[in-house]
């Protein structure tokens, strides 16, 4: 039986990430594909999984190269559309003294808010076992509707949902209109990846495991909380499952690492039934963070995203 594969919605974007500096000490950016779902899709192709990506990019050199480089990273790009209405959308990354990531976004308008129910269709979700989406597409409109009800179609179709609310204060007016939308994609989620800030933002809560575990039983999902070098841990409705440990590795650039970790899981998981989140068992819960753990510190010992992520070779 063929294996299922990945549909996700929402951003491709430029990430322009820091690259040393000019004979004339000025810093360089080298221009890198990225976007969370994109990341996500990119890592999971890696594993031989299919994976399907619907978008919008504008009609400019950046979102040429936007779909080239989806190609060149086994991602079907059918569902990439194009516009002249908005510019392709720019992130450029700053790296503070432990090489964690910020962002800085050129995006009022950007390309990938104008993404429609007609750029997600149902025949983007066939041979698909989980459909996945972000909190950046929960900005603006269109974006925020179409991927909100694509989310509710798939999980009608029997499709796994997968939401990471991917927090970028910068995007956000109000942190409660960041709060809210987040709230509205996890009601729609199977599984739930936040990183344990996200926690502490979602609910007040600084134990992130506390946190997994009440988002866990809250919303009747797997999440998946990413501790940076502390590794991630896993909680479903019954509490918390296991936890597992980050690779030691010198980090180069944190972006994409939590994609990279999440793009994993969710191979594992494709063709999975809803029932086997509720019933997974300590040891699979801890193999699968173990596998994402690589991953996503593979990817941060490396500058970028989609072109530091880890071929299926080295997670072996």
């Amino acid at each position: 039986m063929e294996k299922k594969g990945i549909c996700a919605a929402g951003e491709l974007l430029i990430d322009f990430t820091p690259c040393g500096t000019s004979s004339q000490g000025q810093l360089l950016y080298a221009r890198n594909p990225g976007g969370a779902p994109a990341n996500v899709l990119a890592m999971a192709a890696k594993l031989g999984v299919k994976a399907r990506l619907c978008a919008v990019v504008g009609s400019d050199n950046f979102g040429t190269f936007l779909i080239e480089s989806m190609l060149a990273a086994g991602i079907d790009t059918r569902f990439i559309s194009r516009t002249a209405r908005a510019r392709t959308t720019l992130a450029f990354v700053d790296l503070d003294e432990r090489n964690d990531r910020s962002f800085t976004f050129y995006r009022k308008p950007g390309a990938d808010i104008l993404l429609t129910d007609a750029g997600i269709p149902d025949e983007a979700m066939e041979g698909c076992g989980v459909y996945h989406f972000s909190g950046v597409s929960l900005t603006d409109e269109p974006a925020r509707g179409a991927v909100l009800r694509a989310a509710r179609r798939a999980k009608e179709k029997g499709l796994l949902v997968s939401f990471d609310p991917n927090y970028r204060p910068f995007l956000w007016p109000q942190a409660a209109q960041a709060r809210q939308a987040f709230e509205e994609g996890m009601r729609c989620a199977d599984i739930i990846k936040v990183s344990e800030e996200e926690v502490a933002f979602l609910l007040g809560q600084e134990n992130a495991a506390q946190g997994a575990a009440e988002l866990a039983k809250q919303y009747d999902a797997l999440v998946l909380a990413s501790c940076g070098a502390r590794g991630a841990l896993a909680a479903n409705p019954s509490g918390l499952l296991g936890r597992a440990e980050a690779l030691p590795v010198t980090v180069a650039d944190t972006t994409g690492a939590g994609d990279a970790f999440l793009g994993t899981i969710l191979a594992a998981l494709a063709g999975k039934e809803r029932a086997a989140l509720h019933s997974m068992t300590e040891q699979e819960a801890v193999e699968l963070l173990h596998l994402g753990c690589m991953a996503g510190s593979l990817t941060a010992s490396k500058l970028g995203a989609i072109p530091a992520l880890p071929e299926k070779e080295e997670l072996q």
